[in-house]
């Protein structure tokens, strides 16, 4: 695992390069979109190269992470319109390119099922962009999480909902209990996982990640026994962790032509 300690703006930088440099390479590429605050900057990054340098993901896929279940089609908080207002209608994604579970599906578990087999007719993702929970989720993978799991069901704890209340006006009432989540198996199929935290908040969560016991309990761990992950972190989600003047020494000394 590879840590990365920098401001805020660096880090969306950053793993906007690793998209561009992905993408050009390979423009079929499938890219795995995440909701929250911690991927906005990341997201104008590649509107901005998509607009200044040519950036085109015409032929590329996307998949997304999540989906809350029963929210109305036109919600705006429904994460298939998110995706569509923060990235999707942004660049040159083809129609259809961008898929995301179906949290009003009458038949919720053969959704999940047929999530799971679009994903891997595509491929699989080759770069996933992942935010964490103060509590230690990744995707809607809450505490407790089977390290095994596939895109499946799962009720929201009442820590996540609380702090997506500040999405729906601060209204809890409003927040949906339930959600279609990729599991942390189907995350860690990923060729490469790019997770992204700031704030004092992610402290504990981001100290557990990295240098924790791999855990249930803290569902992110998972990624400590993936080959190719890479945690972008500012100086306060930083401030738990043990090692971290290594982290910056190990970054700081890494050649430029290395890439994350």
């Amino acid at each position: 695992m590879e840590v990365v300690i920098a401001p805020a703006d660096q880090l969306a930088v950053l793993a906007a390069e690793a998209i561009d440099k992905l993408v050009r390479a390979t423009p079929t590429a499938v890219v795995g979109l995440a909701t929250g605050s911690s991927p906005l900057k990341v997201y104008d990054e590649l509107v901005r190269r998509h607009t200044e340098e040519g950036l085109s993901f015409a032929q590329a896929r996307a998949f997304m992470l999540d989906e809350y279940v029963g929210i109305a089609e036109d919600h705006p908080e429904r994460y298939r319109n998110v995706i569509e207002k923060e990235i999707a209608s942004r660049v040159d994604f083809a129609p259809g390119a961008v898929q995301g579970p179906d949290g009003n599906a009458e038949d919720l578990v053969a959704a999940c099922a047929d999530y799971e087999r679009k994903i891997v007719d595509a491929g699989g993702v080759d770069l996933q962009i992942l935010g964490i929970g103060t509590d230690g989720h990744i995707a809607f993978n809450e505490p407790g999480s089977s390290l095994a799991s596939r895109t499946r069901i799962k009720t929201l704890t009442a820590q996540t909902r609380e702090d997506n209340a500040r999405f729906f006006g601060d209204d809890l009432a409003q927040v949906p209990q339930h959600c279609l989540t990729q599991g942390l198996a189907t995350i860690m199929s990923a060729k490469h996982l790019v997770l992204l935290a700031s704030g004092k908040g992610k402290a504990e969560a981001v100290h557990q990640l990295v240098e924790g016991p791999v855990s249930a309990m803290w569902p992110a761990t998972i990624m400590q026994m993936h080959p190719h992950a890479t945690v972008l972190v500012d100086d306060a989600a930083a401030s738990r962790l043990q090692l971290g003047d290594y982290y910056r020494q190990t970054f700081l000394s890494k050649p430029e032509w290395q890439g994350l």
